[in-house]
């Protein structure tokens, strides 16, 4: 861990959070103004209806002009965004209310701060590259896994490049997050197992990163501790209230020890995966989560003591037992919710994995974050070890 003489705690600016937060909507709009939202989502929550309660709420609040954009695929794309900005500018909207797993909020925050740019997407990408954002944002998660609502971070598939790449800015932090557990209630199973999963990697990363602080290492651990004891019931029992709850708030937890703190290597090698095999950022993540934990638990053992207490370890384990608890209870998870466990799965080709390795090694504004430092050898490594 790094220490430095001023630190900074970045999230939205309100946070809303509990059973029936997302009642509160229409009241968060009206303080920002906002009387032509345009609503940002994906099929899949609109065709769970979740949409049309939202819409019969704001309408009885008298907020009855707004557009919708479910075209969201399961990674957010930059024709997407142009697209989904190209409505907000033709309809005249005055705000943006992101609706949905990772990929609807992070394409609803990058149309927030791209919508008063006339130059070209590209040239958002990258660290404090947008303009002061216009138009109010509202981000409302309806999986427990991207930590997205509270995060200054709008990561975009670049097709043609077949990359993931980030557009970074705390103009990208909404005005309001409403995490609101009942709207994760029609979450398929996979979707649960998946993001779950996410905001595990989410939370160890974080904890173990070069630039955790005493601030940020307590919700990594808080939100290893829920999910350790949530995941699997919210999977197996998807109508269970209490464990929707406990994985929107161990989701937040992870979202704001990562927006802070960063993540890491399991990322950095998961990027490639998402833009090249179009794998959903969970699953991505779920595949370099143990063999990368595998080769980071060697450079900060001590990190690994307190993540194996907070994964159920007692108190008396010593340090070289540490890391193979650790990495035997993320295995554990994985099963248990049926997340696949080597890259062949997909179909990957292994005469492809030093591309990805290059790739990989590319990504440095995350590699950076990384207990252990990764050469270009380590990094194939690590790829044919999840192969």
């Amino acid at each position: 861990m790094r220490t430095s003489t001023v630190q900074i705690f970045k999230t939205a600016r309100r946070l809303l959070t509990g059973a029936h937060a997302s009642h509160e909507l229409a009241r968060e709009m009206q303080q920002l103004n906002m009387q032509r939202p345009l609503i940002v989502t994906d099929r899949g929550v609109s065709e769970a209806g979740i949409i049309d309660t939202i819409k019969e709420q704001l309408q009885q609040a008298g907020i009855t002009e707004l557009e919708i954009f479910a075209a969201i695929n399961a990674e957010p794309e930059m024709a997407v965004v142009k697209a989904c900005r190209q409505l907000f500018v033709e309809k005249s909207c005055d705000g943006i209310v992101a609706i949905g797993g990772g990929s609807a909020m992070d394409t609803g925050k990058a149309v927030a701060v791209y919508a008063g740019d006339d130059r070209p997407l590209v040239e958002l990408f990258g660290e404090e590259q947008v303009r002061p954002r216009r138009y109010p944002l509202i981000c409302m998660p309806t999986t427990a896994g991207t930590g997205s609502e509270v995060t200054n971070i709008s990561i975009l598939a670049d097709t043609a490049a077949q990359l993931k790449k980030g557009i970074v800015s705390n103009e990208l932090l909404p005005d309001v997050a409403i995490v609101a557990p009942e709207l994760t209630l029609s979450c398929p199973p996979s979707v649960t197992a998946a993001s779950g999963i996410d905001a595990l990697v989410h939370a160890v990363e974080s904890y173990l990163s070069n630039f955790a602080t005493a601030l940020t290492q307590p919700y990594s651990l808080a939100a290893v501790r829920k999910i350790k004891a949530s995941l699997v019931r919210a999977y197996e029992d998807p109508e269970c209230m209490l464990a929707r709850e406990e994985m929107a708030t161990a989701s937040l937890m992870a979202g704001l020890a990562f927006g802070n703190a960063g993540v890491g290597a399991v990322h950095a090698l998961a990027y490639p995966l998402g833009g090249r095999y179009h794998l959903s950022h969970g699953l991505s993540n779920a595949m370099m989560f143990v063999p990368v934990m595998r080769w980071n638990q060697s450079s900060c053992p001590e990190q690994f003591v307190e993540l194996a207490k907070a994964f159920g370890a007692p108190d008396s384990i010593q340090t070289m037992a540490a890391g193979d608890f650790v990495i035997a209870q993320i295995k554990e998870l994985c099963e248990a919710v049926n997340i696949p466990s080597t890259l062949r799965t997909f179909d990957i080709p292994e005469s492809e994995l030093p591309e990805l390795a290059v790739a990989a090694s590319g990504v440095t504004r995350l590699l950076r974050n990384n207990p252990r430092e990764l050469s270009l050898n380590d990094i194939e490594a690590i790829y044919r070890e999840a192969y």
